[in-house]
């Protein structure tokens, strides 16, 4: 079938792929002309040279086996791609947790008896947590939080792994956050593989990570890309669909929507066969922010490539990252705040503050700030998601969809790939 996918991000390429390799004919439309949607590639000037920086500071997990498995057979080599270690939510005085590379679930235990600075009790406390959470079968009622969930965490625990992990997974804070979809996450990540915790940082841009190779894949293999090209409308047509964009009609026999929810839902608008109910779970999602916060001094380092920050209302960073370390220019440091408040200007000038308080670095210059205001959806408890079927030969895919994952990139390609694979359902 001749297939049309709206959207270059990770969803809409893990689709084109799928389909592709499913022996159906894809065309990719993107309105940007960098492939990657919401983890794209961004250029800066660092010390007066181009640099490859990215529109917010991402990692992924040795949990990810469909991200990875699909960057492996687009020809990526994990280990020029990545920085893998074991999972570390360490801060700046040495303190918090560093996982052994020992078999899952023993590097977790371990871990959590010998995390730097915590008293017993705080370790304690937490094991008895997460016993229970084992034995329950890593589930809980759909209303409950992240917070409701560890009522009976020690405060330390709770401020020193939870809040920063749950931040940094659902970019929802612990009190807003889904009790279920975290527990889904803590399953796969600490106890379902070994390894599955693992950190793999980026040691590439994220649109070089991933989307390019796809798009480059998709060439050799008769695909069609469109990069810079808005679809403005759909219509049915017979069985198939007709897209509208820079004024040029094109006829499909199916349409994957890739893009994010609020786009999607305007394309099913357009169309006489909108689905009214999937529009508006799409466009009754509420989204969290993200913030990056690029700041360079040559004499910047930090004595690991990542480190977790006491965040506060005034110091909102939960974790550095030193990308000198991944690949990057010398004294490149990025800033992440995740479910963040405010604007650049005043979160650039709190990073700054907070680099001289917790890490004693001045000096500092700004780079550049980016937010991203829709980062992702607000993970919270009971949320009904949007299903990735809208109508017939009409389907959609993005992290936002129906699925157990939150907005991550696991769940985005997960979810392109379920989308080509249902595209010869009626």
């Amino acid at each position: 079938m001749k297939v049309a996918i709206i959207g270059a991000g990770w969803a809409g390429c893990a689709a084109a792929v799928e389909a592709t390799r499913l022996g159906h004919q894809v065309s990719i439309f993107e309105a940007s002309r960098t492939a990657g949607g919401r983890a794209r590639r961004v250029m800066a000037t660092v010390a007066g040279q181009q640099v490859a920086l990215d529109n917010g500071q991402h990692i992924l997990i040795g949990a990810y086996l469909e991200t990875l498995r699909l960057m492996q057979d687009l020809g990526m080599d994990e280990k020029t791609a990545f920085l893998r270690l074991p999972l570390t939510m360490q801060f700046p005085d040495g303190s918090g947790l560093k996982l052994p590379r020992w078999p899952a679930p023993l590097d977790a235990l371990a871990g959590i008896l010998t995390a730097g600075g915590w008293p017993w009790a705080d370790r304690l406390s937490l094991l008895k947590v997460a016993l229970g959470w084992r034995l329950a079968g890593f589930t809980c009622p759909p209303g409950q939080s992240v917070s409701d969930l560890c009522r009976t965490l020690s405060f330390g625990a709770m401020v020193s792994l939870i809040e920063p992990l749950c931040v940094s997974a659902l970019n929802t804070p612990a009190e807003r956050a889904s009790g279920q979809v975290f527990l889904r996450v803590m399953r796969d990540a600490l106890f379902a593989k070994s390894g599955g915790s693992n950190l793999l940082l980026p040691r590439l841009d994220l649109s070089n990570l991933l989307p390019d190779a796809a798009l480059a894949w998709l060439a050799r293999h008769g695909g069609q890309t469109h990069l810079g090209v808005r679809v403005q409308s759909l219509a049915p047509a017979g069985t198939g669909w007709q897209v509208i964009a820079a004024d040029v009609c094109h006829s499909f026999d199916r349409v994957v929507l890739g893009c994010p929810p609020n786009e999607a839902a305007r394309l099913v608008q357009t169309s006489p066969l909108a689905n009214s109910d999937w529009t508006a779970l799409a466009c009754g999602l509420q989204h969290e922010a993200l913030a990056t916060v690029y700041v360079h001094a040559a004499h910047a380092r930090l004595r690991q490539p990542m480190l977790a920050l006491p965040a506060t209302a005034t110091e909102p960073a939960q974790f550095v990252f030193d990308r000198g370390m991944l690949g990057g220019p010398a004294g490149l440091l990025a800033f992440v705040i995740s479910a963040s408040q405010g604007d650049g200007e005043m979160l650039t000038r709190q990073v700054l503050a907070q680099a001289a308080s917790q890490l004693g670095l001045t000096g500092l210059q700004p780079v550049q700030t980016i937010v991203e205001k829709r980062a992702t959806f607000a993970c919270t408890p009971g949320l009904q998601r949007p299903a990735g079927v809208i109508s017939a030969g009409l389907l959609a895919c993005g992290d936002y969809i129906a699925g157990p994952y939150p907005a991550t990139l696991e769940g985005a390609v997960r979810s392109g790939l379920d989308a080509a694979r249902q595209l010869l359902m009626k």
